[in-house]
């Protein structure tokens, strides 16, 4: 049966040229194709734009010869075929994996178009989804920060690769393919320090040799799941963890041991990390020591930290000192404030702000980045400050209700922001400063348009923390306005986090086709509906409300749920 042509005039499998004139928040190149009427010559297609197309490995610059692998009724999606006239700005990537590798999207691309782009990405996000003037973000936004040497060669400081099985049957540990969970084999990532790839050598061998299976996730079967591998910056101390699918002991880890302790120079700790859970998530919630430390050791900010495989650390250390030190800038301390660092990892700017404040609280969920903290205090010599282990959304609320009002307050949150009861309880806080660091120039956006009755940007710098990848950091001071704005209640709609990309926007039928697609089985909008109300994703009452009172409604399969989580995180939902 012929295919119908879509309103665009376009259908899948049609061969088009393209102009890139943009990248998406994921790395695709941006075009847009027209329709053509005939004698009237092009017209814009919608909107006097013409209709959106994705297509990865394009950058801008580019004019491409692109395959239709997909049309939607906002956007289309494109193979690469040929690049017709290359952008001047196009690189020869350095990584023979980075076309199938998801790790960094930006091979193909100069570094100064890098962080053209980056910096833009912060500014647009700031004027779209913020709210800020176009005049008010030229004034308040500094340029972005590179790397030092640009860009910073194996920047990476830690790797968690995962493991599986060649079509041959071999082990294999690499990254996985863009949007999908299949393993591209990646023997020595330019972006991480040469030791990552000696250890997983090491380890690959080791369970070929003992005949340890790798997991698998549709079976959930298999033991070993990732290879984790940090190695510090300045100390060169390395530590090693596998994280396994079972509650039992590393079979042969003393064997392991020997072989990492005697062929990998620094080499500190050996760990493993058991996760028996059916999920994304790589780390499991304790760690079991095999030899040495539980921990590596390194210097950021003139500080000492210990370091566990369970922590966040920055993976860039060098800019990470020059973030923190632009934060402490934006800070301004004196010696007499209070400060709140919340998000505040094994307590590295927590430390960095002590010595400059009058007291410092951390707050941080991992209980095993508490007791780095807590033993990084005491390594240093500092005792003006505190740390609690819980969710930011819990301790803020009560620290609001029991402890003076804070001078300056430090948010370093996940990509997906702060929680609006998180917001509610730092207006309740309400101190002078907020110092913002964001990961994801959206939700940062959002943010501070949720702040900005109580509190004006009046400064902003972004930061390239990782270098050929789509992800840019952002360091932001807000001051507090001494008479708060009076402006209409504005409902900031989930959709407009990442305009850009027309991902956001997924319809139950584009979640059904992904799944379909990627898993090979079908999902009711029940089964859709049941997974977004569960994430918190709002729904209309009548997918989820029962046809009577008596009747039941069948909950979703976990192999459903699973799959369905992963149509959201690709489509950027969650």
């Amino acid at each position: 049966m012929k295919k119908k042509k879509t309103l665009s005039g376009l259908k899948k499998g049609d061969v088009i040229t393209l102009s890139i004139t943009d990248l998406s928040d994921t790395g695709s190149g941006i075009g847009f194709a027209y329709r053509d009427r005939g004698s009237t010559g092009e017209e814009a297609y919608p909107a006097d734009r013409g209709l959106i197309f994705f297509v990865k490995g394009a950058v801008p610059g580019d004019v491409a010869e692109v395959l239709v692998t997909k049309i939607t009724s906002n956007c289309g999606y494109a193979r690469l075929n040929r690049i017709i006239t290359p952008s001047p700005d196009r690189e020869v990537p350095s990584c023979p994996a980075a076309a199938s590798c998801g790790g960094c999207q930006l091979q193909n691309l100069s570094y100064s178009a890098e962080l053209r782009w980056k910096h833009k990405r912060v500014r647009d996000a700031l004027i779209r989804i913020g709210g800020f003037d176009d005049s008010l973000t030229g004034s308040v936004l500094a340029p972005i920060r590179a790397g030092d040497p640009s860009p910073a060669p194996r920047y990476r400081n830690k790797v968690q690769m995962p493991v599986g099985v060649d079509r041959d049957g071999k082990l294999k540990a690499g990254f996985f393919a863009a949007r999908t969970h299949s393993i591209i084999a990646v023997d020595d990532c330019p972006l991480c320090h040469e030791t990552a790839a000696s250890v997983t050598g090491i380890v690959l061998d080791f369970m070929e040799r003992r005949r340890i299976s790798a997991y698998d996730e549709r079976s959930g079967s298999g033991l070993v799941r990732h290879i984790l591998v940090r190695r510090g910056y300045h100390s060169g101390q390395v530590c090693v963890c596998l994280i396994i699918n079972s509650q039992k002991p590393l079979p042969h880890s003393d064997e392991l041991a020997d072989t990492l302790f005697g062929r990998i120079p620094g080499m500190t700790s050996l760990s493993y990390s058991p996760n028996t859970s059916r999920t994304n998530v790589i780390l499991g919630d304790r760690l079991i020591p095999v030899r040495g430390e539980p921990f590596i050791t390194d210097t950021m900010c003139g500080l000492k930290f210990f370091i566990s495989p369970l922590a966040f650390y920055q993976v860039n250390t060098p800019q990470a000192e020059r973030l923190y030190d632009q934060a402490l800038e934006y800070a301004a301390l004196t010696g007499n404030e209070r400060v709140i660092d919340l998000y505040c990892g094994i307590g590295t700017l927590t430390l960095a702000a002590a010595k400059r404040a009058a007291h410092v609280t951390g707050v941080e969920i991992v209980p095993d980045a508490i007791e780095c903290a807590r033993k990084n205090a005491c390594e240093n010599g500092i005792d003006n400050v505190d740390f609690i282990a819980g969710s930011a959304e819990e301790i803020l609320p009560a620290l609001a209700d029991k402890t003076p009002a804070a001078d300056v307050l430090i948010v370093d949150p996940p990509r997906a922001g702060l929680a609006a009861s998180c917001i509610d309880a730092i207006l309740s806080l309400s101190p002078s400063k907020i110092i913002y660091v964001s990961c994801n120039p959206s939700t940062l956006a959002r943010d501070l348009k949720l702040l900005s009755d109580n509190y004006s940007l009046t400064a902003a710098r972004p930061f390239d923390m990782f270098p050929k990848t789509c992800h840019v950091e952002t360091v932001a001071l807000l001051s507090k306005l001494s008479e708060a704005k009076h402006h209409i209640e504005v409902k900031v709609d989930m959709d407009e986090l990442d305009l850009t990309s027309a991902e956001a926007k997924a319809t139950y039928k584009e979640i059904q086709d992904w799944v379909q697609e990627m898993y090979g089985f079908h999902v009711t909008n029940l089964n859709i509906a049941q997974v977004k109300q569960k994430h918190g994703v709002i729904e209309r009452e009548k997918y989820n409300k029962p046809k009577s009172e008596n009747s039941k409604q069948p909950g979703c399969p976990e192999e459903k749920v699973k799959a369905i989580e992963d149509a959201m995180r690709h489509f950027q939902m969650i």
